[in-house]
Protein backbone atom coordinates (compact mmCIF):
# COMPACT_ATOMS: atom_id res chain seq x y z
CA UNK A 1 0.00 0.00 0.00
CA UNK A 2 1.93 3.38 -1.08
CA UNK A 3 3.19 4.94 2.07
CA UNK A 4 3.05 1.75 3.98
CA UNK A 5 -0.50 0.83 5.92
CA UNK A 6 -2.86 3.17 7.09
CA UNK A 7 -2.20 3.70 10.62
CA UNK A 8 -5.48 2.93 13.24
CA UNK A 9 -6.18 7.18 13.12
CA UNK A 10 -6.32 6.92 9.83
CA UNK A 11 -8.82 4.95 9.60
CA UNK A 12 -10.75 6.89 11.84
CA UNK A 13 -10.52 9.81 9.83
CA UNK A 14 -11.63 7.55 6.81
CA UNK A 15 -14.65 6.67 9.11
CA UNK A 16 -15.44 10.52 10.15
CA UNK A 17 -15.07 10.88 5.99
CA UNK A 18 -17.74 9.08 5.29
CA UNK A 19 -20.01 9.83 8.07
CA UNK A 20 -19.90 13.69 6.33
CA UNK A 21 -20.07 12.65 3.16
CA UNK A 22 -16.98 13.06 1.68
CA UNK A 23 -15.80 11.34 -1.89
CA UNK A 24 -12.82 8.81 -1.92
CA UNK A 25 -11.05 11.31 -3.07
CA UNK A 26 -11.20 14.34 -0.34
CA UNK A 27 -10.56 11.84 2.09
CA UNK A 28 -7.15 10.12 0.14
CA UNK A 29 -5.93 14.17 0.19
CA UNK A 30 -6.91 14.73 3.58
CA UNK A 31 -5.05 11.92 4.44
CA UNK A 32 -2.10 12.74 1.74
CA UNK A 33 -2.82 9.12 0.59
CA UNK A 34 -3.68 8.03 -3.52
CA UNK A 35 -8.04 7.72 -3.67
CA UNK A 36 -7.37 3.89 -4.68
CA UNK A 37 -5.74 3.48 -1.33
CA UNK A 38 -9.17 4.39 0.14
CA UNK A 39 -11.54 2.93 -2.52
CA UNK A 40 -10.12 -0.34 -1.49
CA UNK A 41 -9.59 0.03 2.01
CA UNK A 42 -13.35 0.95 2.54
CA UNK A 43 -14.01 -1.79 0.26
CA UNK A 44 -12.44 -4.53 1.46
CA UNK A 45 -14.22 -3.80 5.14
CA UNK A 46 -17.84 -3.46 4.75
CA UNK A 47 -18.37 -0.59 1.94
CA UNK A 48 -19.25 2.80 2.47
CA UNK A 49 -22.77 2.46 4.43
CA UNK A 50 -20.65 -0.34 7.22
CA UNK A 51 -16.93 0.84 7.47
CA UNK A 52 -16.05 0.51 11.16
CA UNK A 53 -12.55 2.20 11.61
CA UNK A 54 -11.39 -0.13 14.32
CA UNK A 55 -12.77 -3.31 13.31
CA UNK A 56 -11.03 -2.37 9.71
CA UNK A 57 -7.40 -1.93 11.62
CA UNK A 58 -8.01 -5.38 13.79
CA UNK A 59 -8.82 -6.97 10.67
CA UNK A 60 -6.22 -6.10 8.93
CA UNK A 61 -3.36 -6.67 11.95
CA UNK A 62 -5.23 -10.43 11.74
CA UNK A 63 -4.54 -10.77 8.12
CA UNK A 64 -0.90 -9.70 8.55
CA UNK A 65 -0.58 -11.93 11.30
CA UNK A 66 -1.91 -15.06 9.40
CA UNK A 67 0.40 -14.26 6.73
CA UNK A 68 3.18 -13.71 9.19
CA UNK A 69 2.71 -17.49 10.41
CA UNK A 70 2.94 -19.01 6.73
CA UNK A 71 -0.86 -18.69 5.77
CA UNK A 72 -1.09 -20.34 2.87
CA UNK A 73 -1.15 -17.43 -0.52
CA UNK A 74 -2.18 -17.62 -3.56
CA UNK A 75 1.12 -17.76 -6.16
CA UNK A 76 1.32 -15.05 -7.57
CA UNK A 77 2.03 -15.65 -11.25
CA UNK A 78 3.05 -14.13 -14.68
CA UNK A 79 -0.01 -13.40 -16.91
CA UNK A 80 0.13 -14.25 -20.85
CA UNK A 81 -0.56 -10.59 -21.07
CA UNK A 82 2.40 -9.13 -19.24
CA UNK A 83 0.36 -6.87 -16.61
CA UNK A 84 1.46 -6.31 -13.48
CA UNK A 85 -0.23 -9.71 -11.49
CA UNK A 86 -0.48 -7.59 -8.09
CA UNK A 87 -2.36 -4.30 -9.96
CA UNK A 88 -4.91 -6.77 -11.90
CA UNK A 89 -5.72 -8.16 -8.18
CA UNK A 90 -5.93 -4.51 -7.06
CA UNK A 91 -8.45 -3.84 -9.86
CA UNK A 92 -10.66 -6.97 -9.03
CA UNK A 93 -10.66 -6.46 -5.48
CA UNK A 94 -12.13 -2.25 -5.48
CA UNK A 95 -14.05 -3.80 -8.61
CA UNK A 96 -16.05 -6.05 -6.73
CA UNK A 97 -15.84 -4.14 -3.30
CA UNK A 98 -17.94 -2.20 -5.12
CA UNK A 99 -20.44 -4.73 -6.69
CA UNK A 100 -20.95 -6.15 -2.52
CA UNK A 101 -21.33 -2.48 -1.62
CA UNK A 102 -24.30 -3.10 -4.48
CA UNK A 103 -25.80 -5.59 -3.02
CA UNK A 104 -24.01 -8.72 -4.76
CA UNK A 105 -22.78 -11.66 -3.17
CA UNK A 106 -19.25 -11.83 -2.40
CA UNK A 107 -18.42 -14.58 -4.40
CA UNK A 108 -20.24 -13.59 -7.39
CA UNK A 109 -19.40 -9.85 -7.15
CA UNK A 110 -15.38 -11.49 -7.19
CA UNK A 111 -16.23 -13.59 -10.25
CA UNK A 112 -17.94 -10.49 -12.29
CA UNK A 113 -14.89 -8.53 -11.56
CA UNK A 114 -12.72 -10.97 -12.87
CA UNK A 115 -14.38 -11.75 -16.26
CA UNK A 116 -14.29 -7.52 -16.13
CA UNK A 117 -10.50 -7.59 -15.89
CA UNK A 118 -10.09 -10.05 -19.26
CA UNK A 119 -9.48 -8.96 -22.78
CA UNK A 120 -12.10 -11.29 -24.22
CA UNK A 121 -14.72 -10.51 -21.45
CA UNK A 122 -15.32 -14.17 -21.00
CA UNK A 123 -13.97 -17.18 -18.98
CA UNK A 124 -14.50 -20.60 -18.40
CA UNK A 125 -16.28 -22.34 -15.39
CA UNK A 126 -12.71 -24.19 -15.31
CA UNK A 127 -10.86 -20.88 -15.73
CA UNK A 128 -12.65 -19.30 -12.90
CA UNK A 129 -12.49 -21.92 -10.38
CA UNK A 130 -8.64 -22.00 -10.72
CA UNK A 131 -8.84 -17.84 -10.89
CA UNK A 132 -10.64 -17.63 -8.01
CA UNK A 133 -9.72 -20.99 -5.75
CA UNK A 134 -12.85 -21.84 -5.62
CA UNK A 135 -15.20 -24.87 -6.20
CA UNK A 136 -16.64 -25.59 -9.10
CA UNK A 137 -20.37 -25.48 -7.33
CA UNK A 138 -19.23 -22.18 -5.81
CA UNK A 139 -18.59 -20.58 -9.27
CA UNK A 140 -21.91 -22.28 -10.71
CA UNK A 141 -24.17 -20.93 -8.24
CA UNK A 142 -22.26 -17.25 -8.88
CA UNK A 143 -22.88 -17.68 -12.54
CA UNK A 144 -26.19 -18.89 -12.14
CA UNK A 145 -26.96 -15.94 -10.32
CA UNK A 146 -25.50 -12.87 -12.72
CA UNK A 147 -27.28 -14.84 -15.48
CA UNK A 148 -30.66 -14.68 -13.79
CA UNK A 149 -29.83 -10.62 -13.35
CA UNK A 150 -28.97 -10.31 -16.82
CA UNK A 151 -25.10 -9.13 -16.02
CA UNK A 152 -23.59 -11.76 -17.89
CA UNK A 153 -24.68 -14.03 -21.32
CA UNK A 154 -23.27 -17.63 -22.33
CA UNK A 155 -22.08 -18.75 -25.56
CA UNK A 156 -19.75 -21.67 -26.91
CA UNK A 157 -16.01 -21.39 -28.28
CA UNK A 158 -14.65 -23.18 -31.20
CA UNK A 159 -13.72 -25.75 -29.02
CA UNK A 160 -17.54 -26.30 -27.95
CA UNK A 161 -16.33 -25.16 -24.09
CA UNK A 162 -19.16 -23.32 -22.49
CA UNK A 163 -17.99 -19.59 -21.51
CA UNK A 164 -19.39 -16.86 -19.38
CA UNK A 165 -19.49 -13.44 -21.13
CA UNK A 166 -19.69 -9.82 -20.09
CA UNK A 167 -18.44 -8.30 -23.21
CA UNK A 168 -21.59 -7.78 -24.88
CA UNK A 169 -22.28 -4.43 -24.48
CA UNK A 170 -26.03 -4.86 -24.95
CA UNK A 171 -25.96 -6.85 -21.11
CA UNK A 172 -25.58 -3.52 -19.94
CA UNK A 173 -27.87 -1.79 -21.71
CA UNK A 174 -30.94 -4.50 -20.79
CA UNK A 175 -29.18 -4.54 -17.37
CA UNK A 176 -30.75 -1.16 -16.97
CA UNK A 177 -33.81 -1.80 -18.94
CA UNK A 178 -34.71 -4.47 -16.32
CA UNK A 179 -33.95 -1.76 -13.12
CA UNK A 180 -36.17 0.67 -15.05
CA UNK A 181 -39.08 -2.39 -15.08
CA UNK A 182 -38.82 -3.26 -11.72
CA UNK A 183 -39.14 0.32 -10.95
CA UNK A 184 -41.99 0.83 -13.05
CA UNK A 185 -43.74 -2.16 -11.37
CA UNK A 186 -42.77 -0.81 -7.76
CA UNK A 187 -44.65 2.16 -8.98
CA UNK A 188 -47.39 0.49 -9.72
CA UNK A 189 -47.70 -1.35 -5.93
CA UNK A 190 -47.05 2.34 -4.51
CA UNK A 191 -50.16 3.49 -6.99
CA UNK A 192 -52.54 0.83 -5.51
CA UNK A 193 -52.06 1.53 -2.38
CA UNK A 194 -53.51 4.89 -2.67
CA UNK A 195 -57.32 3.50 -3.93
CA UNK A 196 -56.51 0.51 -0.89
CA UNK A 197 -55.65 3.10 1.93
CA UNK A 198 -57.98 5.98 0.77
CA UNK A 199 -57.00 9.22 -1.45
CA UNK A 200 -55.85 11.95 0.43
CA UNK A 201 -55.20 10.40 3.50
CA UNK A 202 -51.60 10.94 4.70
CA UNK A 203 -50.36 6.94 3.89
CA UNK A 204 -51.91 7.88 0.22
CA UNK A 205 -50.37 11.00 -0.52
CA UNK A 206 -47.06 9.35 0.71
CA UNK A 207 -47.65 6.75 -1.67
CA UNK A 208 -48.63 8.66 -4.50
CA UNK A 209 -45.45 10.94 -4.28
CA UNK A 210 -43.57 8.08 -4.33
CA UNK A 211 -45.27 6.58 -7.05
CA UNK A 212 -44.86 9.54 -9.09
CA UNK A 213 -41.35 10.07 -7.67
CA UNK A 214 -40.41 6.33 -9.65
CA UNK A 215 -42.02 6.89 -12.51
CA UNK A 216 -40.28 10.00 -13.27
CA UNK A 217 -36.83 7.99 -12.38
CA UNK A 218 -37.82 4.67 -14.68
CA UNK A 219 -38.49 7.02 -17.19
CA UNK A 220 -35.14 8.86 -16.88
CA UNK A 221 -33.30 5.66 -16.70
CA UNK A 222 -34.98 4.08 -20.27
CA UNK A 223 -34.55 7.55 -22.24
CA UNK A 224 -31.22 7.94 -21.04
CA UNK A 225 -30.06 4.38 -21.72
CA UNK A 226 -31.33 4.60 -25.12
CA UNK A 227 -29.48 7.77 -25.91
CA UNK A 228 -26.06 6.34 -24.45
CA UNK A 229 -26.81 2.62 -26.27
CA UNK A 230 -24.18 3.40 -28.74
CA UNK A 231 -21.51 4.32 -26.53
CA UNK A 232 -21.41 0.48 -25.19
CA UNK A 233 -20.59 -0.48 -28.78
CA UNK A 234 -17.96 2.37 -29.92
CA UNK A 235 -14.11 1.20 -30.32
CA UNK A 236 -11.42 2.93 -29.13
Amino acid sequence: MPGGRLTQQERRQIAIGLADGLAYAEIARSLDRPTSTITREVMRNGGPAGYKADIAHLATERRAQRRKQGAPRRQVVDRADGRDPEAVREFEEVFSGIFIGQGLPKMTARALASLYATDSGSLTASELVGHLGVSPASVSKAMSYLESQGLIGRERDERRRERYVVDDGDIWYQSMITSAAGTTTLAEAARQGVSSLGPGTPAAVRLENIARFLDFVSESIVRAAEQARDILHSKP
